[in-house]
This record gives structure tokens, C-alpha cells and sequence, in this order.
């Protein structure tokens, strides 16, 4: 073979990946508008406002005869998602490994979720219950697609190339979260004007976002390549699986000890992203047109603060670069204990600093554990990396509605989350990251 047709070969396969690195960064674009618009901004006010019209004279619904406080009801489903998620998630990334064919099942999850977020548009009066059943199908769903997504970063990008790819992801994500977000200000503040109420408002915006994760989740669909099947019986089911993997992972303990650090620093990161705009709405007064321009104003410098942080991390590594970026998360919502009420440039201030670290802290955290992922195994361990990704962490949510129902204040359901990110910052310090790629099997980055 002539030196020319190596390099011609070597050019369509760098145009191949290239191909596949923009198709996937769409469906950060597809998706993150379900994160953003329902999570985020929209279904904890509004649900808990349904939960709140179906109580009892006490404050309770009774979903399946459990009393629980409407104001804690939303954080639950939430954690009850992850439930769901444990199960389906090791099972579908094992599958995708086997098989080779993530793109069947990243399909499968995509139009579980956008159907489910969707389905939204129905959740008016007192439907508490189908707004948790949708709630805990859609983030099951999100999850399972956001594993078999990450999956293809070691695939599509070389190890050099991983930390600018994955901050790429984040930023056209937050990009779309900040695009639909300014088209649901417009309609929720002039709804009126729409023939809309505002709960009709709502509704709407929920199930846009449903819609415009399902029509863009085509792109990456017809972009990403499967690659070939590992070798391997597809004995386990759901928590076996999970349990097959985890004692897998006991062979990489450094891989593991950097799961670790990130399932409790991230866990803290999900759940401020989820319950915020009920602490803004319940503790801090404010109006539901101030919670979306504050989330609107973390989707902006998030595109920033995730590109900026993805060259810091060029000069500093990554890790560095997330030590770094915990310690603000911890300050800024330790801040957040002492927002006035009814004080919205207050809540904006706070929602500026958590823009800056936000995407940039979630895009390296990928593009580093990528790096500890030995070959051929990229979905299972993905699988275990998701659990405490984008809001569907259960242990956060947990803690923020027991301290809620315990103490019926929001200040220190808030509070209560600055142990994840103090733990997580001590264990991501503990991990010896170069000697950790080693032993993964991979080539050890420059900057790491």
C-alpha cells in the first residue's frame, strides 16, 4: 500500500470522526432542553403546585397510602427515577457493549423520554400521580440515553482531543437550554396574549421540550457508527448486572475510587440544579418569569464557563481544574443560605456563579473518566457513571426533601448540600489520576 493511500485512508477516517463528533454534540442540543426547560425551571413549581392543590388539610398526598408532604413530593420522584434507572441502566450498557448496537437502544431511550416529556401537556388540576409516573419514566429514560451518549466519547475522540470534545457537548447543550428557554419566557410572561393561562403556559413548555428532544435525537442517530461487539455472555439482569459490574471495576480500584469522588461531588451538583427554582419559587418568593431568566442567565455562561474551563484544563488538567471548580460550588451555595427574600438580583448573582463552574465541572468530569474506562467496556462503566448524572441522583433529592419534611425550611434543605460537595473534593484529591489511566489500559494524556 503507497504512502499516499495511508494518508488518504488516514484523512477519510479523521473526516469520519469529525462527522461523528457533530452529530454527537446534537444530542446534547436534543436533550439538554428537556434538563433545562422541564427539570430545571418548570416541573418541581409546578408539581408541587398540583401536589399541593390534590393535599389534605395537613399538607399531605398519600400516593400509594404513603403520607408524604406536597412540598417533598417532587424531590422523591426524582429519587425514585434512580431506582428505575439502577436497574435499566447497567443492563442496556452491558447490551451495548455486547452487541455492539448502542444506536437501537440510544433510540429507545431517546423516545421513551421525549414521549414521556410530552405527555406533560396532561398534567393539570390535581394529577400529582401522573406527574410523578412521567417524571420517573422521562428522567429513567434521559439517563439510559445520556449512559449510551457518553459511551461514544472514547470512540469518536482520541485521548488529546477528549476534554475540548466534551466541553463542546456541554456547550451546545446549554446553548439550546438558553435558545428555548428565551421562547418560553416569551410565552409564559405574555400568555395572556397566547389565549393561554398560565398553567397552560406550562404545560405547553413541557411538552415543547419533549418534542424538540425527539426531532433533533435524528441527527446523531443517522451520524454515530456502532462498532464491533466485545466478547461476552449476556447472562445478568438489571441490579445483577449492575453488581457484575461493579466487582469488573474492583479490578480498576483507582477507576473506582474516582466514581466515587464524582457519584458524591456530582450528586451535589444535580440536585441544586433540580431543587433551586423550588427554593427560589417556596423559600426566596420569587416570581416564576424571575426563575426562568435566572436559569436563562446560567444557561448563557455555562456555554462560556464550560469552553473556558475546557482550556484551563489544557494548562492545568483536568482534574486541577475540577478541585478548583468544586470549591466555588462549595462557597457559592453556602452564599445561597443568605439570599433575602423577594431579592431577585440576589438570586441572579447566585445563579451567575453557578453558570461559570457548571458546565465546565460536568464536561471534564466525562472527558476524565473516559480516560480510566478500559477498552470495550465504555457503556457498562458509563452506565455506573451516569447513576448520579443530570438530576438523577437519588441521594442528593433524598437529603433536600427529609431535611425539608423534617425542618419545613427550604434555607436548610439548601445547606445540607455543601457535604457533597466538601466529601467529593477530598476523594477527587485522594486519586492519583495518571497512575489510574495506566491501569485502565490507555495512553496517558499531557495534561490530565
Amino acid at each position: 500500500m503507497s504512502t499516499g493511500t495511508v494518508r488518504a485512508e488516514a484523512a477519510d477516517d479523521a473526516a469520519g470522526l469529525r462527522r461523528e463528533q457533530r452529530g454527537w454534540y446534537v444530542y446534547d442540543w436534543a436533550c439538554s432542553v428537556y434538563s433545562t426547560s422541564v427539570l430545571t425551571v418548570f416541573l418541581g413549581p409546578y408539581l408541587t403546585s398540583v401536589a399541593e392543590h390534590a393535599a389534605d388539610a395537613d399538607g399531605y398526598v398519600h400516593p400509594l397510602g404513603v403520607p408524604v408532604r406536597a412540598g417533598s413530593f417532587f424531590a422523591y420522584s426524582v429519587s425514585l427515577s434512580v431506582v428505575l434507572a439502577v436497574v435499566v441502566m447497567p443492563l442496556a450498557g452491558g447490551a451495548a457493549d455486547r452487541t455492539g448496537r448502542k444506536k437501537p437502544l440510544l433510540a429507545a431511550a431517546a423516545y421513551t423520554g421525549a414521549a414521556a416529556t410530552t405527555g406533560m401537556f396532561f398534567l393539570d388540576g390535581d394529577r400529582y400521580l401522573l406527574g410523578g409516573a412521567l417524571l420517573v419514566v422521562a428522567n429513567a429514560a434521559q439517563s439510559v440515553g445520556m449512559m449510551l451518549y457518553n459511551s461514544y466519547l472514547p470512540q469518536i475522540a482520541p485521548p488529546a482531543q477528549r476534554d475540548v470534545v466534551s466541553s463542546r457537548g456541554w456547550a451546545f447543550g446549554y446553548a439550546a437550554g438558553s435558545l428555548v428557554l428565551v421562547a418560553d419566557l416569551v410565552l409564559y410572561s405574555a400568555h395572556d396574549s397566547f389565549g393561554l393561562s398560565e398553567a397552560a403556559a406550562v404545560r405547553v413548555c413541557l411538552a415543547t421540550a419533549g418534542l424538540w428532544w425527539g426531532a433533533f435525537t435524528l441527527v446523531p442517530l443517522r451520524r454515530l457508527r456502532d462498532r464491533h461487539a466485545r466478547v461476552g455472555r449476556a447472562t445478568a439482569r438489571g441490579l445483577r448486572q449492575l453488581a457484575a459490574t461493579v466487582r469488573e471495576m474492583r479490578r480498576y480500584p483507582l477507576t473506582l475510587a474516582f466514581l466515587l469522588a464524582y457519584l458524591v461531588y456530582n450528586d451535589g451538583i444535580q440536585t441544586v440544579i433540580t431543587q433551586a427554582s423550588v427554593y427560589g419559587s417556596e423559600e426566596l418568593g420569587l416570581g416564576q418569569s424571575t426563575l426562568i431568566g435566572a436559569v436563562l442567565l446560567v444557561q448563557v455562561l455555562a456555554v462560556a464557563g464550560a469552553l473556558v474551563m475546557g482550556r484551563l484544563a489544557r494548562v492545568y488538567g483536568a482534574r486541577r481544574t475540577i478541585l478548583g471548580s468544586l470549591v466555588a460550588w462549595t462557597l457559592t451555595l453556602a452564599a445561597g443560605w443568605f439570599l433575602p427574600a423577594r431579592a431577585p438580583v440576589w438570586f441572579f448573582a447566585l445563579a451567575a456563579a453557578i453558570g461559570l463552574v457548571l458546565g465546565g465541572s460536568q464536561a471534564l468530569s466525562r472527558s476524565l473518566f473516559s480516560h480510566l474506562v478500559p477498552p470495550g467496556k465504555e457503556a457498562e462503566y458509563f452506565s455506573a457513571y451516569e447513576m448520579s448524572d443530570r438530576g438523577m441522583s437519588w441521594l442528593g433529592p433524598l437529603l433536600f426533601g427529609l431535611t425539608y419534611q423534617l425542618t419545613g425550611s427550604y434555607r436548610s434543605a439548601i445547606f445540607s448540600l455543601v457535604a457533597f460537595f466538601v466529601i467529593g473534593f477530598v476523594l477527587l484529591a485522594r486519586v492519583p489520576v495518571r497512575r489510574a489511566v495506566r491501569e485502565a489500559g490507555n495512553p496517558v494524556p499531557e495534561k490530565v
